[in-house]
C-alpha cells in the first residue's frame, strides 16, 4: 500500500482502471458460468403409458437410462468446456487489461502532461506566454486558467519589479551628480582648508561606489528584463582581451600571472554592450577578489554547439556552500559584504543574468586545490573550421 501511495498518478490510475476491468470482466464470465449451468433429472414415465410405447416395458426403461446418461454425459463436456471457456478468456482479460488500464490512464493524464511540459518551458524571461487551454469547461481547462492567471500576476511584479529598479537607479543620478559638482566646486575654492580636503577625499570613493551600485542596478534590471539591443556577431575572446587591457594596472598592482588561451572566432550572437559587460564583470572579479602574487587564467573553446568562457583563479580551498548562490545580488564569500570596498556584489549577478538573456548559463565550481572557477556558456554561431582546432 505504501509503495502504491508513493507511485506516479499515471501508475495508480492504470491500476485502479485494470482493476476494475478485470473485476467486471470476472463477475460477468461468473454470471455466465452459473446460469449456463443445469442439471437432468430423471425422467418419470406418465402413468398408463409405456415409456416408449407398446413394447417391452423393461427394454423401454434400460433405453431411458442410456438416454438419462448421454445427457448427463453431455452437459458434463458443457459445464467443462464453458468452464475452460471462462478461464481462458479470463486469462486473456488478465493480460489485457493492464494495456486497457494504461492506456486510458495516458489519454485522461495526456492533457496535465501537455499542461506541465507547456509551464516548464516558461520561465522569468518569457512570463508574457501563456497556456491557452481550449476545449470544454472542466477541470482540466480551470487548471490551465488558473495557471495563465498565476503567470500573468507573475509577469505584472516582474515587470513592476523592474521597472521600480531602473526608475529609482535614474533618479538617484541627480542628487549623485549634485553631490559631485558640489565637491568639485567646493575644492576648487581658493580658501579650502585642509579638513574639508580630507573630508571630500573621503567622501568621493563613497559616491563612487554608490554610482557604480546605479549602474550595476541598471545592467541588472536590463538583463533580467530580457530587452536586447540590436544583435550583432560578437567575438568572445576579443571581448576578454579588452577586458583583460582594462585591468592592466590593477593586475600589475597585485601582480597576478595571467595565462590565456583564446582563439579567433569564437562568435555568438546578441547584444555587443552586455556581452561587454559580462565579460569585464567576470575578468573584474577574478582580479579584485584575488590574492597578492596571485594567478588567473582565462579560455574560451568550443563545447559542442556552444561557446565556453572559463576564469579560473587562484587562492584558498572554498567550501562549496559558500560559491553556490554567488550569482544571487549582493551574495559574497564569508565576511565579505557590501560595503568593503570590494564592489557592490553585483557582479556576477549581472553575469547570469546577460547569459540567462543570451540563452547561455553561468556555472560557478570550486576546485579542489582552491580558487574559484566561472564557465560561461553560450551559443556559438558561424564558428569557422581553424577554430576547432
Amino acid at each position: 500500500m505504501n509503495r502504491l501511495r508513493g507511485a506516479t498518478v499515471g501508475l495508480r490510475f492504470a491500476i485502479l482502471y485494470s482493476a476494475v476491468f478485470l473485476a467486471s470482466g470476472l463477475a460477468m464470465l461468473t454470471l455466465a458460468f452459473l446460469l449456463s449451468g443445469g442439471t437432468v433429472g430423471d425422467v418419470e414415465p406418465v402413468p398408463g403409458q409405456h415409456p416408449l410405447g407398446d413394447g417391452d416395458p423393461t427394454a423401454a426403461q434400460q433405453r431411458i437410462g442410456e438416454l438419462q446418461d448421454q445427457l448427463a454425459a453431455s452437459d458434463a463436456r458443457q459445464a467443462r468446456n464453458m468452464l475452460i471457456g471462462s478461464l481462458l478468456a479470463l486469462l486473456v482479460m488478465a493480460i489485457v487489461s493492464p494495456l486497457v488500464g494504461r492506456m486510458l490512464a495516458g489519454r485522461v493524464l495526456r492533457p496535465l502532461r501537455r499542461i506541465t511540459e507547456q509551464t516548464r518551458h516558461i520561465s522569468a524571461d518569457d512570463l508574457d506566454k501563456r497556456l491557452g487551454a481550449t476545449g470544454p469547461a472542466d477541470e482540466v481547462k480551470d487548471l490551465a486558467d488558473t495557471i495563465d492567471g498565476l503567470l500573468e500576476r507573475l509577469e505584472a511584479s516582474f515587470t513592476a519589479q523592474r521597472r521600480f529598479v531602473a526608475n529609482a537607479s535614474h533618479e538617484l543620478r541627480t542628487p549623485l551628480a549634485t553631490m559631485r559638482a558640489s565637491l568639485d566646486v567646493a575644492v576648487a575654492k581658493p580658501d579650502v582648508g585642509p579638513r574639508t580636503l580630507g573630508l571630500i577625499d573621503r567622501i568621493r570613493p563613497q559616491l563612487d561606489q554608490v554610482e557604480g551600485l546605479l549602474d550595476g542596478l541598471l545592467a541588472l534590471a536590463q538583463a533580467q528584463h530580457g530587452a536586447l539591443g540590436g544583435t550583432i556577431e560578437v567575438d568572445v575572446s576579443e571581448l576578454v582581451r579588452r577586458a583583460l587591457a582594462g585591468n592592466a594596472e590593477a593586475i600589475a598592482a597585485k601582480g597576478l600571472n595571467v595565462t590565456e588561451g583564446l582563439p579567433h572566432g569564437m562568435r555568438t550572437r546578441g547584444d555587443a554592450a552586455l556581452l561587454s559587460r559580462m565579460v569585464a564583470n567576470v575578468v573584474d572579479n577574478a582580479v579584485v577578489h584575488n590574492v597578492q602574487g596571485g594567478w588567473i587564467h582565462v579560455a574560451t573553446e568550443l563545447e559542442g554547439d556552444d561557446i565556453r568562457l572559463a576564469v579560473l583563479t587562484g587562492g584558498r580551498v572554498l567550501d562549496p556552500r559558500e560559491v553556490d548562490g554567488l550569482e544571487q545580488p549582493f551574495r559574497r564569500l564569508g565576511s565579505d559584504r557590501t560595503g568593503s570596498g570590494n564592489g557592490a556584489g553585483l557582479g556576477l549577478s549581472i553575469v547570469e543574468s546577460i547569459a540567462s538573456a543570451h540563452g547561455g548559463r553561468l556555472a560557478l565550481t570550486a576546485p579542489s586545490e582552491g580558487g574559484l572557477l566561472a564557465a560561461i556558456t553560450l551559443p556559438a554561431v558561424a564558428v569557422p573550421a581553424e577554430a576547432k582546432a
